[in-house]
């Protein structure tokens, strides 16, 4: 695995790691607009794991494929913000969203039911689940990327544009790990189960649907106002 030289055999770990590759690039493409091609994330995403060979350094205590899946992300969510992916009508849309689960939450002291969050929206609850499928490109989000911070930047602006800091510095934020896990036990029953079969079982939407004998569009709703409640949440820490 290694060269004579201590470092990581390129070739060998390209081979061993590319389906790790197309593993994420299979996942985010689910979350994005049909307009993005999963080869041309699998490319970037490829460039993301050379990287990785390049730079990793076993003394920094991290396993490699935790390193490498986070340069990999990296680099196609650098190729993604690059390509102008999320609207600016979508960025303002889940950041409304966002706000009104927050604004709730402070007044409930519990987590909102959809009427409560279209009405505090001053929306109709069809058109508010309308609006909650229409952002599900926005929703380009993995559990152990997600932080808190006041400043209003895009949520990728924020957690993936310093690609010189230890990737693995968020998964090794206990505070944060332990405040998400809190706020994933806060979701309605429901939407603890759709994040659990996405994030941990690596279902997509469709098999999810299947599950709970709901449409596919509807758990695509449930799954971006999880988010939103999520980010509301950690918001806090």
């Amino acid at each position: 695995m290694y060269t004579a030289k201590g470092t990581l055999n390129r070739d060998e770990q390209l081979r061993k790691y590319s389906p790790l590759v197309r593993r994420l690039a299979h996942h985010m493409i689910a979350k994005l607009p049909p307009s993005v091609e999963l080869d041309d994330l699998i490319q970037v995403g490829m460039i993301g794991l050379t990287e990785a060979i390049s730079r990793y350094e076993p003394s920094q205590g991290v396993q490699f494929e935790t390193f490498a899946s986070q340069r990999i992300r990296g680099a196609m969510i650098d190729e993604l913000r690059d390509g102008d992916w999320m609207s600016r009508g979508s960025r303002k849309s889940q950041k409304d969203i966002e706000q009104a689960v927050h604004r709730l939450q402070q007044k409930l002291h519990r987590a909102p039911m959809e009427s409560e969050i279209a009405k505090e929206l001053g929306m109709a609850l069809a058109d508010y689940q309308h609006l909650l499928a229409k952002v599900r490109g926005t929703q380009l989000v993995y559990l152990e990327d997600i932080s808190g911070g006041e400043d209003e930047d895009s949520f990728l602006d924020r957690h993936m544009g310093d690609h010189e800091a230890d990737p693995s510095a968020v998964l090794q934020d206990q505070r944060m790990r332990m405040a998400l896990v809190a706020a994933i036990k806060g979701l309605p029953d429901r939407e603890q189960q759709i994040m659990s079969m996405y994030y941990e079982h690596d279902m997509n939407l469709k098999e999810i649907a299947a599950v709970l004998g709901v449409t596919e569009s509807r758990i695509c709703q449930l799954h971006s106002q999880s988010i939103a409640r999520l980010r509301a949440k950690l918001r806090e820490h």
